[in-house]
């Protein structure tokens, strides 16, 4: 046995062969028809801009701890894997490629080509990124696999939009939103980062083109406040607060724009702060009263020139730069701007005022400005025709908020009617753990705007919708009466924007055949691509063939089956920076297409963070990879610390250390993964220590567990409680809660103090010694059960040996397990096991153990301080308890002298005394008080 089992634990050769084991047996498949509870989770799909970091790490953990746990529980589990083709983040990591490594731009290529390009990258990053998720254990259906953008989840998006469009859920509009100066693509809201930076408030005088009279002194000016001078170029009207006592006056009159020499009026509108150097509100200090208006450059702005139908014009190209090819015709005296990057014109224009005597003041002031998610520049508020889905409707807002748990929302009269929906199976099912985390989720819905999804990229779905390439045209009476025909059939639908174009969107299966008729009459497809988080969104539905597995027979062999059994998932497994993103998405699109819930449950993880609390990136080169961590520690070292690390109420702080490994190579790890490795030391060796004495075993027997030996009632009475604990911590996503379950009751009460107890029955012979192995072969069999969600290969090769050694296992009720350990089933305590006379007994027992094993201790630090040998053994104690108490110590005095280390106990000795000894008062389970005293004549001098 030994021979087989080396005593090192190599964890490299044991991660490939167990591996490779489930590898061969397709373990992980599951299928719809198995019967049993449905658990479904789907992968939060990683980007295929690059390989799996940490934070992949723990979210992929935790996951494959829950498939593990209910796969053991007998329900028919199902993990679906894939990854997300990530538009923006995909795209723009392949063009600074292209650009390093070719001298060339995006633009210099064919669409088509250099998609080709991107496809290429995600065909080498999903590759690795699935090879990655294989090394950690995860115990994904591989056959079940998706991508974003593959077939099956792209018939899902053109239904879903499809749909949207027919439902007039999806429409075009002229809006300001959020451009990205270095993709040159919108962004939604919640694609948007705010950062804090230091700026300053310039102020800006503007003459008045009649001078007024106030107070009896001469205005010509007004002085405007702004941190964006560069914009004023665009502003269409200056705006004060009707509340403001100059308003009076100055409401109607008209002033001359800088530069341009454009007039625009003064308006009065309550968004205006009225000026107040001594409030609390920063606005307020900083404000003049006076308020630029820029509407094609500010969100503010832009609403109030719709409140006062004031001119829009916008005076940037999508690049960021000064441009008058965009909407912008009275350049006046600004041509010293054009071409100029925005910053760039900042300081140009600001250099004007100065040396036109119109800059008043300059102010340095700290603001919070909005940036992109992906490119990390400043976002630019961009007047553009994009496409949005309207998710203020409430038929996708306000189901949201219904579907939350009743006792997660918080009521609010301003938004209670935004909850108020007719009856439906999934009102008040969705559930947050943490449930602070409720709160983001609702905030957002109560206060959502509609949710753009038009980006200009390449790659990505393209928005399947046609239009005349000339807007201007009219269209011929017989492709009128064509499409007229198919709208009345339901092949397409019809949308009309705010500029008064028609735009037409067909069916997915009708597609085809309508592309090819429109293209050759004048129309073209919009050339945009659709928000990465549309197909995303989808992806709990997508993954198992929707609207119709049945058009793809090899992927769903089935049918409709995985659909119905598997949607809704159980649970969602993500991080809280992307409930708005994404979590949010998926609960209103899952409603309305399917009318069920993507998931019931939404479980946070926490966040890894080095060890000074930053997020770990590239830029700071504090990241850790989680293939070092898996060669250096292994892959069940770092799943069990990442589950004992990951509380439900902080993030991990993850001190970062480099290291050069034998081949040279320097990599980033972390000394958090030791407890993981000790652990997985420690089972190996517990594990072959039993296993050892398992030579030459007889046959187990049913046994009664009321008539074994007290250290055997106590170990079955702690497997109860921590295998009941364990499944309590599970079932609540308390994973380090879990973590601490198992660790407990296998290296402190197994372990420590167990196996123990019992080597002597080991070591001896007859029914005492089969007694020993068969309690300790059970052991090891319901240890190896609890560990496999934590810690599946190590627990999946000891099982293998276990079973080979030692088949049948058992206590009242003796059973063969024939199939591996990830298809075997989870711990069943008896209620019987659960003994609190063993329990109390054996913990008094420790308690005299522990007592003694101090003294000694105690001793053998006085003896080091005089420099003398330390002592294995104390010589003799004497203790003095109740009649009750002597007769367990009696019974049980021979494990006490071996496990305290003690040649000689006497029991309510006549002669009992604490001079000249060391002595100490331990009180039992019970409540009663007993005295050990340890003679230290000769040990120590007194």
């Amino acid at each position: 046995m030994t021979e087989e089992l080396s005593s090192q634990y190599n964890w490299q050769a044991v991660e490939r062969e167990v591996q490779q084991l489930w590898h061969d047996a397709n373990l992980f498949h599951a299928d719809p028809n198995a019967g049993g509870p449905p658990y479904a989770i789907v992968i939060p799909p990683p980007n295929v801009t690059a390989a799996l970091h940490m934070g992949h790490a723990l979210n992929n953990t935790l996951q494959d701890i829950l498939i593990r746990y209910h796969r053991m529980l007998g329900h028919n589990t199902v993990w679906i894997p894939g990854t997300d083709h990530a538009g923006i983040a995909t795209q723009t990591v392949v063009e600074k490629r292209v650009l390093a490594e070719e001298g060339k731009r995006r633009t210099d290529f064919q669409r088509d080509q250099f998609v080709a390009r991107i496809q290429a990258w995600k065909d080498e990053y999903e590759t690795r990124i699935l090879g990655q998720l294989r090394a950690m254990g995860c115990s994904c259906d591989w056959d079940r696999t998706r991508f974003t953008m593959d077939d099956v989840c792209a018939r899902a998006v053109r239904q879903a939009f499809f749909k949207l469009f027919h439902d007039n859920l999806i429409y075009r509009g002229k809006r300001l939103v959020n451009w990205d100066p270095a993709t040159q693509t919108a962004l939604a809201d919640d694609e948007v980062e705010m950062h804090e930076i230091d700026g300053h408030f310039w102020y800006l005088q503007y003459p008045l083109i009649d001078s007024v009279m106030i107070d009896g002194r001469l205005v010509d000016h007004v002085t405007v406040a702004t941190t964006r001078p560069e914009t004023m170029l665009g502003d269409t009207a200056v705006a004060m607060n009707p509340r403001d006592p100059r308003a009076a006056t100055l409401v109607g009159k008209t002033v001359r724009l800088p530069i341009v020499n454009r007039p625009i009026p003064i308006v009065a509108d309550d968004h205006v702060t009225l000026p107040d150097p001594k409030s609390d509100d920063v606005k307020a200090q900083f404000s003049t009263g006076f308020l630029k208006v820029t509407p094609a450059h500010d969100p503010n702005d832009y609403d109030i020139g719709r409140r006062h139908d004031l001119p829009v014009i916008n005076v940037m190209a999508p690049d960021g730069t000064i441009s008058d090819q965009h909407g912008w015709s009275d350049v006046g005296g600004a041509d010293f701007v054009l071409g100029l990057d925005r910053y760039e014109a900042r300081e140009a224009i600001v250099e004007w005022f100065r040396e036109n005597e119109l800059l008043e003041n300059v102010k340095p002031y700290r603001h919070s400005v909005g940036h992109s998610y992906r490119s990390h520049v400043a976002i630019e508020p961009y007047l553009s025709d994009q496409w949005y889905v309207r998710v203020t409707d409430p038929r996708l807002s306000h189901a949201a908020l219904a579907a939350m748990a009743d006792d997660q929302y918080e009521p609010s009269p301003e938004h209670a009617h935004k909850r108020q929906t007719a009856a439906q199976p999934w009102q008040n099912r969705l559930r947050f753990y943490p449930e602070r985390y409720a709160k983001t989720f609702q905030s957002w819905h109560e206060n959502i705007r509609d949710w753009c999804i038009s980006r200009q990229l390449w790659w990505g779905h393209r928005i399947p919708v046609w239009t005349l390439a000339d807007l201007d045209a009219k269209l011929a009476d017989d492709v009128a009466a064509t499409l007229d025909r198919w709208r009345t059939e339901g092949k397409i639908a019809r949308h009309q924007s705010d500029s008064g174009a028609t735009y037409f969107c067909p069916r997915p299966e009708f597609e085809k055949e309508f592309a090819a008729y429109v293209e050759q009459r004048g129309f073209t497809q919009d050339p945009d691509v659709l928000d990465t988080w549309f197909s995303s969104a989808l992806w709990p539905f997508s993954t198992f063939g929707w609207p119709n597995p049945a058009d793809f027979p090899a992927e769903f062999p089935e049918g409709d089956a995985a659909l119905a059994t598997w949607n809704p998932t159980s649970v969602l497994v993500t991080a809280r920076d992307i409930i708005t993103l994404w979590v949010s998405r998926m609960v209103m699109t899952n409603l309305y297409f399917l009318n069920r819930l993507p998931f019931h449950d939404v479980c946070i993880n926490a966040m890894i963070q080095d060890g000074e609390g930053r997020k770990m990136s590239k830029s700071l080169g504090n990241g850790i990879d989680p293939l070092d961590i898996i060669e250096i520690y292994g892959a069940d070292a770092m799943r069990y610390s990442l589950a004992y690390l990951c509380t439900g109420m902080q993030d991990i702080r993850m001190p970062v250390k480099t290291e050069t490994l034998p081949d040279g190579r320097k990599i980033n790890t972390s000394e958090r993964f030791e407890i993981g490795r000790s652990l997985a030391t420690k089972l190996w060796n517990a594990a072959r220590l039993v296993l050892m004495n398992l030579e030459n075993a007889e046959p187990p027997q049913t046994l009664n567990a009321a008539d074994l030996p007290l250290e055997d009632r106590w170990i079955l009475a702690k497997l109860k409680a921590a295998a009941d604990q364990l499944s309590t911590d599970l079932d609540r996503y308390l994973y380090d809660d879990a973590a601490m379950t198992f660790y407990r009751f296998f290296w402190n009460e197994f372990c420590d103090w167990y196996l123990e107890w019992i080597k002597s029955r080991l070591y001896s012979q007859g029914e005492t010694r089969r007694t020993a192995q068969q309690l300790a072969a059970f052991c090891l069999d319901q240890i190896l059960r609890m560990a496999h969600p934590f810690m599946p290969h190590i627990s999946e090769k000891l099982w293998a040996e276990l079973n080979r050694r030692y088949p049948t296992r058992g206590v009242e009720t003796l059973q063969t397990p024939n199939q591996p350990l990830t298809v075997s089933s989870w711990p069943k305590p008896q209620p019987a096991w659960a003994d609190t006379t063993a329990t109390q007994h054996v913990e008094l027992l420790q308690q005299i153990i522990r007592t003694l094993r101090e003294i000694r201790a105690n001793i053998n630090q006085s003896r080091a301080t005089e420099k003398q040998k330390s002592i294995a053994k104390l010589p003799s104690a004497d203790l003095r308890c109740a009649a009750t108490t002597a007769e367990l110590v009696l019974q049980n005095r021979k494990t006490i002298l071996e496990l305290a280390g003690l040649e000689t106990l006497r029991i309510n000795p006549a002669d009992f005394t604490t001079t000249g000894a060391a002595s100490r008062v331990v009180t039992d389970p019970a409540g009663q008080t007993l005295e050990l005293a340890a003679p230290v004549a000769g040990l120590i001098d007194v």
